[in-house]
């Protein structure tokens, strides 16, 4: 064998076990395994998870936060500020910030990232260029589909598919979209179905960022209905994700009811962005202000799949972040009320195994015989304590190799007791 776990905590209602690693793959998982391996961890009883996920990441965009302060907080200002930012944009820049997030995500225990670089007549593909670059560099420590994202619009843009085709030739996993950022809800259909047109042609699944919005008065802000009948014409169920996907949170239950049973029907995943949405929503409110949640209780309930992630990084758009699924995994526990265990079980899975899935990993992943061996070991002893905890990763393992070694200690100097 190559890697020998001993003494894991995979699953809380059992105990401790032993994990077996054999080219890049999952042996065998049992307790006292007997076999050679040349390499080995004593995980001391610690609580495994499955590989960390980041199904919607903004690279290029990251550590912008000081270039152009942000002054009001809007999404209106976020896309102005980073559309001026954006044409400044210089190679190895853009690569030096791009590391700094790969980095923290890897550290983090994050083993795949589906990176949405913008793609428009402002920064051409320098994001996409980098990324490729980026995707070889770090090949084996972490895993990078990239998107080939119109942030600009793609109507209100000429030129733009014309780039996001050159972005799929050179090699582009998924085809993005921005609907909202059109000037008329016919622009917004045309734009989905530009969008879609593309995945066909080049055989990839679509990702968009959808129904940015505090209420759905705005129809280009209400288009997860007429993507998930598109889905469904293209014969594209399980191929797409939307996200943001805040403004059907406004929606009565009545109303939102048949959106709900479409988007299950269509098998499209839902990724809420909680550390950008709740930045940026209800500004406008005098009172009583909404925070831009995306109804996640009630996508679950209707069986749609929803996952999560951190979108940007100490940016105009989100001021904060260090790459950290199980950060913001405990900050969407808290925005959207999941702090019962079961919830709390949901949220971890979230960011997980249903993460995996709308990212296409799902056959492969997860802590199984069989499955690539791709995990975390945590500094706690209880996988429900890693929402809790946000431990150190005191492990991680991609693909059978060991990544991420950290030792972390801490000592209380009590003052000495009272005679």
């Amino acid at each position: 064998m190559d890697l020998l776990i001993r003494n894991v905590l995979i699953d809380d209602e059992a105990k401790p076990i032993d994990i077996a690693i054999d080219a890049g793959r999952i042996a065998a998982i049992d307790s006292g395994i007997r076999t050679e391996a040349r390499q080995s961890i004593d995980a001391e009883g610690r609580a495994a998870i499955p590989g960390l996920l980041e199904p919607h990441l903004h690279l290029e965009k990251a550590f912008l936060h000081r270039r152009m302060p942000a002054r009001s907080g809007t999404l209106e200002e976020a896309i102005r500020i980073t559309g001026i930012l954006k044409g400044k944009q210089q190679r190895e820049d853009v690569l030096a910030r791009s590391r700094q997030v790969l980095d923290m995500a890897v550290k983090n225990g994050t083993i795949a990232i589906r990176a949405h670089p913008d793609v428009d007549v402002i920064q051409g593909l320098i994001g996409v260029e980098t990324a490729l670059a980026l995707k070889e560099e770090y090949r084996g420590l972490i895993d990078l589909q990239i998107v080939a994202f119109p942030q600009e619009g793609i109507l209100k843009s000429p030129g733009t598919v014309e780039l996001m085709e050159e972005a799929l030739r050179l090699g582009a996993d998924v085809v993005g979209g921005c609907p909202y950022n059109e000037l008329s809800w016919d622009d917004t259909r045309r734009h989905i179905d530009i969008a879609f047109d593309l995945a066909q042609k080049y055989g990839v699944p679509v990702d968009m960022h959808a129904d940015f919005a505090d209420d759905a008065s705005d129809p280009r802000f209400a288009s997860a209905t007429y993507t998930a009948q598109k889905t469904i014409a293209a014969g594209y169920q399980g191929r797409v994700s939307l996200g943001h996907v805040t403004s059907l949170a406004a929606l009565a239950p009545d109303q939102a009811k048949p959106v709900l049973d479409l988007l299950h029907r269509a098998d499209v995943h839902i990724v809420t962005l909680p550390a950008t949405d709740v930045y940026l929503g209800g500004r406008k409110d005098i009172v009583n202000q909404r925070r831009g949640v995306t109804p996640v209780r009630a996508l679950r309930d209707a069986g749609v799949n929803v996952t999560f992630s951190s979108n940007n990084i100490r940016n105009a758009f989100t001021p904060f972040g260090k790459a950290d699924p199980l950060l913001i995994g405990n900050f969407l526990a808290h925005v959207a009320q999941f702090g019962t265990p079961d919830s709390q079980a949901a949220i971890l899975r979230m960011g997980t195994h249903d993460a995996a899935r709308a990212m296409g990993l799902g056959s492969d992943y997860g802590i199984a015989v069989g499955k690539r061996a791709s995990l975390v070991i945590l500094d706690t002893w209880q996988v429900a304590d890693a929402l809790l905890d946000i431990p150190p990763r005191s492990w991680v393992i991609k693909d059978g190799r060991i990544t991420v070694t950290t030792r972390h200690q801490c000592d209380i100097h009590r003052p000495p007791a009272r005679t």
